[in-house]
């Protein structure tokens, strides 16, 4: 009988429903969810508008090849660019955040003729060819991966950026708005900014990484508008659709498309577009930015006042938790006992992502499990 090969370390709960910022396992336990499936579920889990938006595409059309025109996929560059502020890019779309980076290296090398990269320490891009190399994270590249391409520097620091553009060899530099998996470290404006003035001194491709730190969770659209700058490309996913494999690529209008370079077999499929499309309704309906900044303020704060936490971190509703010793049973105490789902960023942060349409009654709620667990885990 044929099994699952066995790649993920298991929490022993069977998630069979949601509901709003709320899960149910297969024996009707509910669940608090922060962390809305490594912060995919944007508009909360089955939500009525997105779920009708899907039943009724699908009794329309699922899926048709890119050789012909698929006036969602129009439709939904078009909202895209306005709700996200980047009206003059381009979008092209595909199947997930790996996806989106190993697509914006490959342009970013196509527009230069230049081949080198520059990423940061504890920068997670996807685990794809191109996107795994610019991941800091041996463990997880392998031999046929490794090779010379990518220069590792430190994040949120300009040395040693200059002195590498300045060998003229660098097609890309990809940066993460937040890192994420790297425990919550926020690119600071003025190091967006730098990045920004030297990537164009030089001719280089200025790439952020909005996969997770984008599509509203910081409390603005994408992480990086709070530097305002404006990067040559933009890569997204996560959030985009909700729970359907989705990602996109927003590409400067410097950037001229040449036939055969890009391609995707199931990118920007209809039941993907639709999917996308709901996401943006519900944004624009309920405000899900605004309350993403409002809500991640209220935990923020209540959580800095908590005594026994190292550090806090993060913007909107993208936190972590860093509590200065291995955060491993604590987790664990809050699933098994309190019943609140979060993630983790290495041994001793513990990851907030939640649905952007969590509340302020929920955030408090959160806070008061939050304390039993820490009391509890002394």
């Amino acid at each position: 009988m044929m099994k699952l090969f066995d790649v993920y370390p298991l929490f022993d709960i069977d998630i069979v429903k949601g509901c709003g910022c709320n899960i149910f396992d297969a024996d009707g336990q509910e669940y608090l969810d922060l962390y809305g499936g490594h912060a995919v579920i944007s508009v909360g889990h089955s939500h009525p508008v997105y779920v009708d938006a899907i039943c009724r595409q699908a009794h329309e059309l699922c899926f048709y090849s890119n050789s012909v025109i698929n006036s969602l996929q129009k439709k939904l560059a078009e909202r895209l660019g306005r709700i996200s502020g980047y009206e003059d890019y381009a979008l092209f779309l595909i199947n997930s955040g790996a996806e989106a980076n190993e697509n914006a290296l490959k342009l970013a090398s196509f527009h230069t003729g230049r081949s080198r990269v520059i990423a940061f320490d504890k920068a997670f891009h996807g685990r794809t060819s191109a996107a795994v190399e610019a991941t800091d994270n041996p463990r997880i590249v392998a031999p046929i991966n490794a090779n010379s391409h990518v220069t590792f520097l430190t994040f949120d620091s300009l040395e040693g950026v200059e002195d590498e553009l300045a060998k003229g060899d660098v097609a890309a530099v990809i940066v993460e708005g937040i890192q994420g998996v790297g425990g919550v470290r926020i690119a600071s404006d003025g190091f967006l900014r730098g990045l920004r003035d030297l990537t164009t001194k030089y001719g280089t491709v200025l790439v952020l990484d909005e996969i997770q730190s984008g599509y509203g969770r910081s409390g603005r659209f994408f992480a990086h508008q709070y530097s305002g700058i404006k990067p040559d490309i933009v890569t997204v996913a996560k959030g985009i659709a909700n729970g359907f494999p989705m990602g996109g690529v927003l590409i400067s209008p410097e950037f001229k498309p040449v036939y055969g370079q890009l391609g995707t077999t199931f990118g920007g499929n209809h039941l993907a577009c639709a999917a996308a499309l709901a996401v943006i309704d519900i944004f624009e309906s309920e405000n899900l930015v605004e309350n993403a900044a409002c809500v991640g303020a209220r935990l923020i704060d209540a959580l800095r006042k908590i005594d026994g936490i190292k550090e806090v971190r993060g913007r909107g509703l993208m936190i972590g938790i860093d509590l200065g010793r291995p955060a491993k049973d604590l987790r664990r105490h809050l699933i098994a006992v309190e019943h609140v789902f979060t993630g983790a960023s290495g041994t001793d942060v513990i990851r907030l992502l939640p649905p952007l349409t969590l509340t302020e009654a929920q955030a408090d709620d959160f806070i008061v499990r939050f304390n039993r667990a820490l009391a509890a885990c002394k």
